[in-house]
C-alpha cells in the first residue's frame, strides 16, 4: 500500500509539473531603461513580438538602467534584462560598479550599438575641454552612464570635481538642459534617442563630437569602446558626430529555462521585418554572437548553433 501510494504522488507530481510547463517560467519580466530611452521603447517590441509567436510572455519594464539590471537579475526580480556591454563585465567580473562579482546570468545576444551622446544647446561648447566648469549631467549615480562620462572625460584630462556634476536620468537632462539649469548632458543610448528626439524639436541640438586621438587614447585603455559616427540627419545636426559607442546587450538569469530563451532569440532575429523599431534595422546574427566578457546562455547556444554559428558557452 506505501509503495501504491508513493507512486500515486509521483504521478501527480509529474501532472503538476507538466501542467505548468515543465517548471519552465514561461513568464518573464524583462528590464529595460528609463521611459526615454532606447531600452524601453525597444524592449517593449521585443517583448511584443516574443508573446505573438511563441508560449512565452515577457513583459518589458522601465528601471534605472545596466546596473540596477543587473542588481535586479540577482535578487530575482528579472529574468531578462538589458546592459552596456561594458557595465555587464563590471557586473560579471565584480568591477568599478560592483563590489562583488555577479556570475549567475549569462548573454542571450548583443544586439545594437548605443553611442555616448554628449549634448548641449549652446553652441560655444565644442570640445570635451569645453566642459571645464560646466554644470554637466553625467547619469544617474553609479550608472553605466556615470562610467561611460568618467572615461570620455579622463581621455580629456578631466576629472568628475573638473566639472560641476549633475546626476540625472534622460527626461531630467533634457529637461534642465530645456530651462538652462545644466549646461551639456552625457547620455548612451542608441541614437536617435526619444529624449534628445523630443528636445530637438523645439531646440537647436549641438552634439560635441570626440577627436581621433582622444578616441585612439579611449579603445586603447578601454577596449569596450569603439569609434561611431552619428548621422546629421538624425538630430539635424549641422554635420555629422564622431564619437564611440558600446554593445547594447540582452542577459538573462542563468535559471531561465532553455526553451525562453531560445524563444526569445530565435523570435527576435527571425522576425526583423516585423519589429516596429527603428534599432530592429541594425540587428545581425554576426553581431549578436560576437559576445566575448560573459558566456552566453544555453538557450542562446542552442539558436546560434541551428545556424552554424559557435559562441561561448557555460
Amino acid at each position: 500500500m506505501k509503495k501504491i501510494i508513493a507512486l500515486f504522488l509521483a504521478v501527480l507530481m509529474v501532472m503538476s509539473l507538466a501542467a505548468c510547463g515543465g517548471g519552465k517560467a514561461k513568464d518573464l519580466t524583462f528590464t529595460t531603461g528609463g521611459p526615454a530611452g532606447t531600452y524601453y521603447a525597444f524592449g517593449q517590441v521585443l517583448a511584443q513580438k516574443v508573446g505573438e509567436v511563441t508560449d512565452t510572455k515577457v513583459t518589458a519594464i522601465t528601471s534605472d538602467g545596466s546596473k540596477a539590471n543587473i542588481e535586479a537579475l540577482e535578487a530575482g526580480d528579472a529574468q531578462m534584462a538589458f546592459v552596456q556591454s561594458d557595465v555587464m563585465a563590471y557586473g560579471y567580473n565584480g568591477e568599478r560598479l560592483f563590489e562583488n562579482a555577479y556570475t549567475g546570468f549569462s548573454t542571450v545576444a548583443a544586439m545594437y550599438m548605443e553611442q555616448v551622446q554628449i549634448i548641449t544647446l549652446d553652441p560655444d561648447i565644442q570640445s570635451v575641454a569645453d566642459l571645464a566648469g560646466k554644470s554637466v549631467s553625467i547619469g544617474a549615480a553609479g550608472s553605466g552612464v556615470y562610467f561611460n562620462a568618467i572615461d570620455i572625460l579622463g581621455a580629456y584630462g578631466l576629472a568628475e570635481d573638473d566639472i560641476k556634476a549633475e546626476f540625472k536620468s534622460f527626461d531630467e537632462s533634457t529637461e534642465a538642459l530645456q530651462d538652462g539649469s545644466i549646461d551639456a548632458a552625457f547620455v548612451v543610448a542608441g541614437a536617435p534617442t526619444s529624449a534628445v528626439t523630443s528636445l530637438a524639436a523645439t531646440n537647436k541640438v549641438y552634439l560635441v563630437s570626440l577627436d581621433d586621438e582622444h578616441i585612439d587614447a579611449l579603445t586603447a585603455s578601454s577596449p569596450y569602446y569603439s569609434k561611431n559616427i552619428i548621422a546629421k540627419d538624425v538630430y539635424d545636426t549641422d554635420e555629422d558626430v564622431t564619437t564611440v559607442a558600446i554593445g547594447a546587450v540582452v542577459i538573462a538569469r542563468d535559471d531561465v529555462s532553455e526553451d525562453d530563451v531560445y524563444n526569445f532569440v530565435s523570435t527576435v532575429f527571425e522576425n526583423l521585418d516585423d519589429l516596429a523599431h527603428d534599432k530592429a534595422k541594425e540587428l545581425s546574427l554576426d553581431f549578436a554572437a560576437s559576445v566575448t566578457s560573459v558566456p552566453y546562455h544555453a538557450g542562446a547556444v542552442k539558436y546560434f548553433t541551428e545556424k552554424g554559428i559557435d559562441v561561448p558557452a557555460k
